[in-house]
């Protein structure tokens, strides 16, 4: 369970309190929730516990942009919110050995599918969203829609690479969205978050439903 959208050490110990395996932090984006300053995203990072994975989604689609922001920010994981020209991941890989990266893929149609060979050779994990790259202000994520998710079922079934699950989940559809996609795992922001906080009530809810899954997770508090 990876809880994005984190703006603040205590939303970050809150995640964490209820079983998130990883936090998102979210660098500067054309649109969405619970944009940062790379300070900011420095400061949180900096207080989560060993074993909870950091991830900075980053909108860069330059490789020195990114390792720059990445080598600040001190995350542990670098999450690529762009459908970023794979010739810069080269770079990134041999700047950045030790910091895992994760594609997200924004799935609008059948030709979310194309992108596996695409970036399946330069990262260790795949994401699937329900962003708009191509609208006249991009959406990168955050959008909390659904997107088709018997394509992204197509999409976890035809890559030996981890597959998130995003866009839209809350804790009356996560279920049916795990028994659908079969993820390695799911990321949340609008979902458990009420008047731009993270809601202790909805993640509860969350993680209990997670267990209606099959799912083991903390017990909530």
């Amino acid at each position: 369970m990876k809880v994005c959208c984190i703006s603040s050490p205590a939303e970050a110990a809150l995640a964490v309190e209820y079983g998130a395996d990883a936090l998102g932090l979210v660098a500067e984006m054309p649109s969405g929730p619970g944009i940062l300053r790379d300070a900011q995203v420095r400061e949180i990072a900096a207080t989560v516990p060993p074993g909870v994975d950091t991830f900075l989604l980053t909108s860069l689609t330059e490789a020195a942009g990114i390792v720059e922001q990445v080598r600040f920010c001190g995350t542990t994981t670098v999450q690529i919110v762009s459908h970023i020209d794979p010739k810069q991941y080269p770079a990134i890989i041999e700047r950045l050995p030790n910091v895992r990266r994760v594609q997200v893929i924004h799935v609008q149609d059948e030709q979310a599918l194309d992108l596996i060979t695409r970036y399946a050779p330069f990262v260790h994990a795949f994401l699937l969203d329900s962003g708009r790259p191509d609208a006249a202000v991009a959406e990168l994520g955050g959008t909390g829609r659904t997107h088709d998710w018997r394509i992204s079922a197509r999409f976890v079934t035809a890559t030996d690479k981890p597959v998130f699950l995003a866009g839209g989940l809350r804790p009356d559809n996560v279920a049916a969205a795990i028994a659908q996609v079969q993820p390695y795992g799911i990321d949340l922001c609008s979902g458990v978050r009420s008047d731009d906080q993270l809601d202790a009530t909805k993640l509860a809810a969350f993680v209990q439903d997670l267990g209606s899954a099959g799912v083991p997770g903390e017990d909530s508090r």
